[in-house]
């Protein structure tokens, strides 16, 4: 008796750790919510000066988006809407349509649309009409996300994790390893405990979706954004969910019943129900958005199933068949089930281990990002598990079934225990932004390479825009204003570019005469460097004026 109260005393004591260590991953200090598209482009550019108000701007990601209603607007000079109608999406790109006769002046474009993994993206770009002014103030914050909901999305995938296992493992074991003699009871109600954590879980995915896409709070939800959740491909994988959850339980009912009586036909179609079950979890997640899309959901959905095998049948193994089931059954039993860990924990790794390497993308990735090192840890707990099962698969083909079965049962436990925390990294892992996401973003900020400068002297003022501001071809535009920013009429325009580090003499650059105030030029720059520009604006027959400035060509 004293034994058996030390044991419990051990287990609790596990199982507190486990829980306090779980609790530590998902409700510990959180980084701010990471955008899993970025934006790559936009018409016109952020931070330029056009000419002539334009009819519409557009919003380039780095992969397909859904709108968020009410979520896009762009503010004129006086701070009221200047956009008009609705904005469309088509794939990656939004456009959005702007009044008429719009301003002169600067106008601030605030966006918050889903991208293809379900997570929104938020931000704002600006851009001036003629000349720059003091820039309206959006209301809102474009980019924020309620801590409470983005907790609990983590807290929700975590229970739908575990009802895989609890529901997947245990299906395959009661299907094809039961002993008949066993009751069925106990692992109906874990069964019946998996079915009912993936339709919660389900659920509340779906109500979470829209305070998350609209930056509200837990209980902002109205009924219109409850009804775009739905109508989105998001709402569109989770009601396939549930309606496959809900007719594998109708099926899963003559298997539960002590003695069987399932058919083949009932097992093979609840087989092509869990594969469809099981590729929901990847359709909803960053596999959608991955560049080899297609590889990526098939992927995570193997290691989604061997993950569900592997556990499900552990714990199927610690809470029934190692207690109950005779030495005779289990010399039948373990082999079988220990060919099926192996080849659960070959899938798992193979799967996981390529999916990385398509999210990180690098070295430094792994390292450097709270991605990378969440994966980093999760292998580290996933080689303690495997190291445990190795010894249990060692315990069981060298020295068959032992008599007390307690040695076994406690690998088992720690397999379980360990794999519990691993679990819920994975349930962080997915909220988090890959690092291909941060070098999308790198890269989109190396393509918007223009160099904007305002030159100024107490005759003028001149706006220069050099684009792209790498060697080969660029383009130049030109402001010319009055020193309280009014438009400068020119005569004639002159520039030169100059490169005097390597020798380079200055490079005429031919300008074309658009507006009174506006001239435009291209000029072909051989080499990076610090290169000189001198602008020279003659105003009137005597009046002119010259500026200088150096930018930066790489």
């Amino acid at each position: 008796m004293i034994r058996l109260r030390a044991d419990r005393r051990r287990i609790l004591a596990a199982g507190v750790g486990l829980l306090f260590g779980l609790l530590c991953v998902l409700l510990g200090p959180a980084a701010p919510a990471s955008a899993h598209a970025v934006l790559v482009a936009s018409d016109p550019q952020n931070g330029t000066i056009v000419p002539d108000a334009p009819n519409r701007v557009t919003l380039t990601f780095s992969e397909s988006v859904q709108l968020v209603d009410g979520r896009i607007q762009v503010l004129g000079p006086d701070g009221k809407r200047a956009d008009q109608g609705d904005p469309q999406a088509d794939g990656a790109t939004v456009t959005v349509p702007l009044r008429s006769g719009g301003g002169r002046g600067t106008y601030v474009v605030s966006y918050r649309v889903i991208s293809a993994d379900s997570h929104p993206i938020g931000g704002s770009i600006s851009y001036s009409v003629g000349e720059p002014s003091t820039p309206p103030v959006a209301s809102g914050d474009a980019t924020a996300s309620d801590p409470v909901v983005r907790t609990l999305i983590s807290v929700g995938k975590f229970l739908g994790y575990a009802g895989l296992v609890l529901l997947v493992g245990p299906v395959l074991v009661l299907a094809l390893l039961w002993p008949h003699r066993l009751s069925r009871r106990g692992p109906a109600r874990v069964v019946h405990t998996g079915i009912g954590l993936v339709l919660g879980s389900t659920v509340l995915a779906l109500w979470l979706q829209v305070p998350y896409a609209t930056g509200g709070s837990l209980f902002d939800v109205g009924f219109g954004d409850f009804r775009d959740v739905l109508g989105s491909t998001f709402g569109a994988v989770m009601l396939v969910r549930l309606g496959v959850i809900c007719a594998a339980a109708v099926l899963l009912r003559p298997l539960l019943r002590t003695g069987g009586g399932e058919s083949k036909a009932d097992l093979a179609l609840l087989g092509a129900l869990g594969v469809a079950a099981l590729a929901t979890w990847p359709l909803s997640g960053h596999p959608t958005a991955s560049p080899v899309a297609g590889v990526s959901v098939v992927l995570d959905a193997i290691h989604l199933a061997a993950m569900a095998v592997w556990l499900g049948g552990l714990l199927m193994l610690l809470a029934f068949l190692l207690p109950r089931a005779d030495a005779r059954e289990l010399t039948a039993i373990l082999p079988i089930w220990s060919r099926w860990a192996a080849t659960a924990v070959s899938a798992l790794l193979l799967a996981g281990v390529v999916q990385a390497l398509i999210e990180v993308a690098s070295l430094q990735g792994l390292v450097d990002s709270t991605y990378g090192r969440l994966i980093l840890a999760k292998v580290g707990l996933a080689a303690v598990v495997i190291a445990v099962a190795a010894v249990a698969r060692t315990v069981v083909r060298k020295g068959g079934v032992p008599e007390s079965p307690r040695p076994l049962r406690r690998l088992v436990a720690v397999e379980l225990g360990v794999s519990a925390v691993v679990l819920a990294v994975t349930a962080v892992l997915v909220q988090i932004a890959p690092p291909r996401t941060a070098e999308a973003a790198e890269t989109a900020a190396t393509k918007n390479t223009t160099v904007s400068q305002t030159l100024r002297n107490p005759t003028m003022s001149l706006q220069v825009d050099i684009f792209p501001a790498t060697v080969g071809n660029n383009s130049l535009h030109l402001y010319a204003y009055t020193p309280d920013n009014k438009p400068l009429p020119v005569v004639e325009w002159t520039a030169t570019a100059a490169l005097p580090a390597k020798g380079i003499e200055p490079i005429e650059v031919p300008l074309l005469r658009i507006t009174d105030f506006h001239a435009i030029g291209d000029v072909a720059l051989p080499a990076a460097g610090d290169w000189t520009f001198k602008f020279t604006l003659r105003t009137s027959d005597i009046d002119q004026s010259t500026v200088t400035m150096t930018a930066k060509i790489s």
